[in-house]
C-alpha cells in the first residue's frame, strides 16, 4: 500500500521516540549469551544464517544482532513502515512485504540479500500466527537458498507480558536475559515432505532452546 505523507511523518516520529528508549532499556541488561559460537561458525563458511525465533521474544534480539546488516521482511503497510523505520536505526535491512501481500516478492529479495552476504531473519510464527506454530517462510528459504537456519531463543528473569496474540515479553530494567542460539539446521530442497519435516524439527529446537533458556536463568 502506498502511505500518505503524514503517515510517513508519523512513522518517523514514532521511530525516532521508540528507537533511543528500546536501546536504553537494552543497554540495561544484564545478558548470559549461549551458543554464539553457532554463528561464527556458519558465517566462517562464507555461508549466512537464517536466524529464526518466535514472535513474542522480538526486542531483546534488536541489540544484541544490532548492526551486523541482517535483513526481516516487514509488511508494507503503516505498522510495518514504523517497524522498518526502527529496524534501520539498529542496523538491520528489510525487505517489504508480508504473507499476505508481496510476500514471493520479499522472499526473493531474502534470496539476493543471503547471496551477497547479508543475514536473514524470521518471526516464524508471525506476523499473525498462531502463536508458536512454525509457518513455512524460513524453512522454504533455507531450501531454497542453500543457507542455513538459525535458531534462537530469549528469556528473562524480570519482564512484562503484553496481552498481544503472541504474549510478547518485554524483558525490564536491570534483568538477566538470557540468549540460547542453537545448532544450524540445514534444508535440502523445497518439497513438501521437506518443508513439514524440518518445520517439525525446527519446532523442536525452539522448544529445546527455550527450556536451556529457563534453566540459565535458575543458576
Amino acid at each position: 500500500m502506498t502511505l500518505t505523507a503524514g503517515q510517513r511523518v508519523k512513522a518517523s516520529l514514532i521511530a525516532a521516540t521508540a528507537y533511543p528508549l528500546i536501546a536504553a532499556l537494552c543497554r540495561t541488561y544484564r545478558w548470559q549469551i549461549d551458543g554464539a559460537h553457532y554463528y561464527e561458525a556458519v558465517t566462517s563458511t562464507g555461508r549466512q544464517p537464517i536466524l529464526a525465533l518466535w514472535h513474542g521474544r522480538i526486542l531483546p534480539g534488536l541489540h544484541y544482532f544490532r548492526n551486523r546488516g541482517v535483513v526481516v521482511i516487514t509488511s508494507r503497510n503503516f505498522d510495518g513502515e514504523w517497524i522498518a523505520r526502527i529496524l534501520h536505526r539498529f542496523g538491520f535491512g528489510t525487505a517489504r512485504g508480508s504473507t499476505s501481500r508481496g510476500g514471493a516478492r520479499a522472499l526473493a529479495q531474502l534470496r539476493r540479500d543471503l547471496a551477497a552476504g547479508r543475514p536473514a531473519a524470521f518471526t516464524v510464527d508471525g506476523p499473525r500466527g498462531p502463536a508458536r506454530v512454525v509457518q513455512p517462510g524460513a524453512v522454504f528459504l533455507a531450501g531454497a537458498s542453500g543457507h542455513p537456519i538459525l535458531p534462537y531463543h530469549i528469556e528473562s528473569d524480570r519482564h512484562w507480558i503484553l496481552r498481544s496474540w503472541d504474549r510478547t515479553q518485554i524483558p525490564k530494567p536491570f534483568s538477566t536475559v538470557a540468549l540460547v542460539i542453537g545448532e544450524p539446521i540445514s534444508v535440502s530442497g523445497t518439497d513438501d515432505g521437506t518443508i513439514h519435516s524440518k518445520s517439525a524439527e525446527l519446532h523442536a529446537a525452539l522448544g529445546a532452546l527455550e527450556r536451556r533458556a529457563v534453566d540459565m536463568l535458575r543458576f
